[in-house]
């Protein structure tokens, strides 16, 4: 379609607008629209233009947009203006978030509002409020199954406290982070409650189907999500007589993204959310957003296509909003949803860099980085205006989705070595000081994924059981191992609540029936504010982590060769317990920072002047960013203790 032809169908539009949208004074909004219409009505059309009614839905989808420009207020509308200038604001190293459930950090809204206090002590300056919307009380999927998309569940607040929460971080320069499933709702969700009743229009928001016939043609290669508490990717809804896709739990119903309606309610719901506030909306299960017969329904193209008509939509009503892609899939497949053949994201800014996660858990199992420098090198190259969410722990279960041919150069066997991964971190290993819990566990095929908190999965549990010092001591610098590397490696680093404070298990969740079968409820705590205040205890576990990661938050945010400009590279040491990157300055190549992680039990060396023509290393003298001190050293080799990281530089520190 010529452009020209798309802003005559603009203008049409244009002139049918309502009266209470064309009579406001939109300048911003039409230069954005006029902008990006092309794209829009382009991928509009290619998804729902075979349709009668496309121009009417076409038209709608317009004032949605428009309608929510109206509403965002002007503190909004001038952050997005300044981000439009600086595009690549949030590339800098500066940006380092936290994830919470706000129940189980401070009881509700209001109290997550009275501890900002306590997130800016540690230098947090982004906030991910996990989902806190209307759910059912016991079929809720730790909050994903939504039943109003609009409205806050009464036990964490209000929209207004919401709203009130949102000017406080803005005033103290944090960003908001909130959740928005868009793959399916409850079975409790208004649209569903209709579906249920027969209203055909709701029907057509799900996939329904009257027999067993299409369900069985889809299940032929569709994988099970959740094997062992939701066989299957069908439930028979008994008042209907009718087959309802339910892909990750029977009372999650998938919505159907091949009907408009849904993706213009889906838009308008985003930009919802993006108007009570957010800065950042994460979108999860977006791999799942398009189902076809014959496919396993995830990453399809049309679900590309959708996420880039969603990226476009935003850009036009809330440009400064940036979008999280939940996609916990392969490397090859991850590495799409920033959007490819692009420079600047076309799709989602920011993706959980998942691949990164589960080679951390492997390293800190195996006590070497094989699989970890193996995996890392088949990382895709990223878009230059897009970064990664680096994670060691977060509210979901730890998956082992390696690619199997990365697991075969690192010289194991897949299967024997999940296995061993999943026995280590479930403290079945002989020798294993880790205290997790199976997950997901699939009786046909024998795999399964991991629960448990960071500290018990790195061995702090059964060491204060066991009160043996030197135990204590190396599960706390895995820890602060773990965190330096998410700190160092390249994009935003997101901590969990509680981790900072070595939070265990938490078992309770076994005494609540609507939690018990769910084993991920032992790593979604209640914070233990009394414990907290031994952060400032001198020599205290929790001072310890505490101040370990205030310190290296500082350096980080002080180190702009750790912004995210695709200027890393992972070098070869000769050392299989080691893993090692570079770090470049963006502007200033000669200002670098080397990483080093020793992830063994053992002191380890490596060779300085084995670094190629970064080996004005080996010249220098080199001191540790973090302690300041400098490593232990013989002529050009340089010595890394036991479970220990250096940021190194040549420069000379303090």
């Amino acid at each position: 379609m010529y452009e020209q032809v798309a802003h005559s169908l603009l203008n049409g539009i244009l002139d049918q607008l309502k009266p209470e949208i064309s009579e406001r004074d939109l300048r911003h909004f039409y230069t954005r629209l006029g902008a990006n219409f092309y794209a829009i009505h382009s991928l509009f059309h290619y998804l729902y233009g075979g349709r009668d009614d496309f121009e009417q839905k076409m038209l709608r989808l317009v004032e949605v947009l428009a309608s929510k420009y109206i509403t965002r207020n002007k503190r909004l509308r001038q952050r997005d203006t300044e981000r439009e200038l600086d595009h690549s604001w949030f590339l800098s190293q500066e940006w380092v978030g936290m994830a919470i459930y706000a129940d189980g950090f401070a009881r509700n809204l209001e109290g997550v509002a009275e501890r900002l206090p306590y997130l800016q002590e540690l230098g947090v300056n982004m906030l991910h409020l996990m989902p806190m919307l209307k759910c059912p009380r016991n079929a809720s999927d730790g909050g994903y199954a939504v039943s109003d998309f609009r409205d806050i569940d009464e036990r964490f607040g209000s929209l207004q406290s919401l709203e009130q929460l949102a000017e406080h971080l803005h005033r103290r320069n944090i960003l908001l982070t909130l959740d928005v499933v868009v793959n399916h709702t409850s079975n409790e969700h208004d649209w569903a409650e209709r579906a249920r009743a027969g209203e055909q229009q709701y029907q057509d928001y799900y996939y329904i189907f009257s027999n067993r016939e299409v369900p069985d043609m889809f299940e032929e290669t569709m994988p099970e999500i959740f094997p062992e508490t939701a066989p299957g990717n069908f439930t028979w809804e008994e008042k209907m007589q009718k087959w309802v896709m339910t892909v990750f739990n029977n009372y999650q119903w998938d919505l159907n993204y091949s009907n408009p309606d849904v993706f213009i309610e889906m838009v308008d719901i985003i930009l919802f959310w993006a108007n009570r506030g957010a800065d950042i909306v994460r979108l999860d299960a977006v791999a799942f957003l398009w189902k076809k017969i014959g496919t396993t329904c995830q990453n399809e193209r049309e679900a590309h296509l959708i996420l880039q008509l969603m990226k476009d939509c935003c850009q036009v009503t809330a440009p400064g909003v940036l979008f999280i892609a939940e996609a916990i899939v392969a490397p090859v497949e991850l590495i799409k949803y920033f959007g490819e053949d692009a420079v600047i994201a076309k799709e989602c800014e920011i993706a959980y860099n998942a691949t990164f996660m589960a080679l951390l858990w492997d390293a800190a199992a195996t006590r070497n980085a094989k699989l970890l420098n193996q995996g890392i090198l088949s990382l895709p190259n990223k878009l230059d205006g897009a970064t990664w969410l680096n994670y060691i722990r977060c509210h979901d279960d730890i998956g082992l989705g390696f690619d199997d041919a990365d697991v075969i150069a690192a010289g194991y066997e897949p299967g024997p070595h999940r296995r061993f991964l999943i026995d280590y971190f479930t403290g079945l290993f002989e020798g294993s000081s880790a205290r997790g819990k199976p997950f997901g566990r699939n009786e046909k095929t024998g795999d399964a994924r991991i629960s448990g908190s960071l500290a018990s999965l790195a061995g702090l549990e059964s060491a204060m059981q066991s009160g043996e010092t030197a135990q204590i001591e190396r599960a706390i610098d895995l820890i602060l191992l773990l965190h330096s590397m998410i700190l160092s490696f390249g994009g935003i680093p997101l901590l969990y609540y509680g981790d900072e404070i070595g939070t265990l298990n938490d078992v309770s969740y076994l005494d609540d029936v609507g939690k018990a079968n769910d084993s991920r409820w032992m790593h979604r705590p209640r914070i233990d504010w009394a414990k907290s205040e031994l952060r400032h205890n001198h020599g205290s576990v929790e001072q310890r982590l505490f101040q370990g990661l205030q310190k290296m938050i500082a350096v980080r945010k002080a180190t702009p060769a750790f912004a995210d400009f695709n200027n890393r590279e992972v070098l070869d040491v000769g050392n299989p317990h080691l893993f090692v990157f570079m770090r470049t300055h963006p502007q200033r190549s000669n200002e670098s920072v080397l990483v080093v992680g020793n992830f063994d039990l053992h002191p380890q060396y490596m060779t300085l002047s084995d670094l190629g023509n970064r080996g004005r290393f080996a010249l220098g003298q080199l001191s540790d960013l973090y302690s300041g001190e400098s490593p232990a050293r013989f002529n050009d080799q340089i010595v890394i203790p036991p479970c220990h990281f250096y940021w190194l530089t040549d420069r000379r520190v303090g």
